[in-house]
């Protein structure tokens, strides 16, 4: 890996430091005003180039959306006021205009971050993402040795990580993870690890079922969580409490905003309330209002006690002062009440 000159690292200190006082501005926005988004998942192709067992959010055969229709769904989530739009799939950079669509969000005064298996990194392709106005990136890194379980393994994945620490302007999150499906915890600690080395940031995410909820974790997963967690910076970003209760076995007592603070959409255009209970409400981006926002943000979900789904529990932290929480009551219907305290 080249060394980094001084030239590039105060730019990127200056730049980091644009980054903190926007993120500052996101969160007195949300702390001030409950009726925007905070944080919008879109899908620009939900083709993948690669298949983990674990994951039901991408297939082979998906053509991707076009991007005028992606501009308007940028437009139409700045017309919510939201924050954050976050590019996932799928895998985002098979969509041959993504540089553009990146470089509208950026137009609309959006934070635009971009989820990625980083197959598809290359000291070209990341400078076209710098000069696109990306700010965040995330990679999740399953394991050190790719397996029937997943591809995305720290020896195929390490050569990008060296060419984002060389190259990138923007922020670098790697994700490893734990639970269902991964059949070695301790890989979780070497990702975290090397992570650390090249000076990103580290998370670590608990693996989920189909429904977005835990399975649990095994005392060795426990252990290697918390190892994992002493690499993680503080920050909204890093907020982990929910996953703390979860690997111990206690559901989280919280009320869940999805479809107000959290919107997935899907590449049809449709508003989910999240990538693991798409279909509600489903109702289409262009259509969505405030009224919709209001209604999602006091509505209980059944799924909230062990969902482990971290983009939601974020996106929804900022209200946590706001508003009473209480335990959740699962209806027959899947629906929830709170019951009060």
């Amino acid at each position: 890996m080249g060394s980094v000159d001084l030239r590039t690292r105060t730019r990127r200190m200056l730049l980091g430091l644009h980054r903190r006082a926007r993120e500052f501005r996101m969160v007195a926005k949300a702390l001030v005003h409950k009726d925007h988004p905070v944080l919008a998942h879109v899908i620009p192709t939900r083709r993948c180039n690669i298949a983990c067992a674990y994951c039901n959010e991408y297939d082979h055969v998906s053509s991707p959306v076009p991007i005028g229709v992606l501009k308007s769904r940028t437009d139409d989530l700045a017309r919510l006021g939201v924050s954050i739009i976050t590019l996932s799939g799928g895998e985002p950079m098979l969509h041959p205009q993504l540089d553009d669509l990146i470089a509208h969000i950026r137009s609309r005064g959006i934070i635009a971050g971009l989820i990625t298996n980083g197959y598809l990194l290359g000291p070209d392709r990341i400078r076209r993402l710098n000069d696109a106005g990306l700010e965040y990136l995330q990679i999740s890194i399953d394991n050190v040795e790719p397996d029937e379980t997943s591809m995305k393994s720290l020896r195929v994945l390490d050569r990008k990580l060296e060419m984002l620490a060389e190259h990138a302007d923007f922020d670098v999150n790697i994700n490893s993870v734990v639970g269902s499906g991964i059949p070695n915890p301790s890989d979780a600690y070497t990702v975290a690890k090397r992570a650390f080395d090249l000076g990103f940031t580290s998370t670590i995410g608990v693996i989920h079922d189909g429904d977005g909820q835990l399975q649990p974790l095994s005392p060795t997963e426990r252990r290697v969580y918390e190892q994992v967690k002493a690499f993680s910076k503080r920050g909204y970003s890093r907020l982990t409490f929910f996953q703390d209760n979860l690997v111990n076995g206690k559901a989280n007592q919280w009320s869940c905003r999805a479809g107000a603070r959290y919107l997935y959409i899907c590449e049809d255009g449709l508003v989910h309330y999240c990538s693991q209970q798409r279909g509600t409400p489903g109702i289409p981006l262009a259509n969505y209002g405030v009224e919709h926002i209001q209604r999602s943000y006091h509505t209980p979900k059944g799924c909230a006690p062990t969902c482990t789904v971290s983009c939601v529990h974020k996106a929804s932290a900022v209200d946590f002062w706001r508003d009473p929480h209480g335990p959740v009551r699962t209806s027959r219907q899947g629906l929830a009440t709170v019951v009060a305290e």
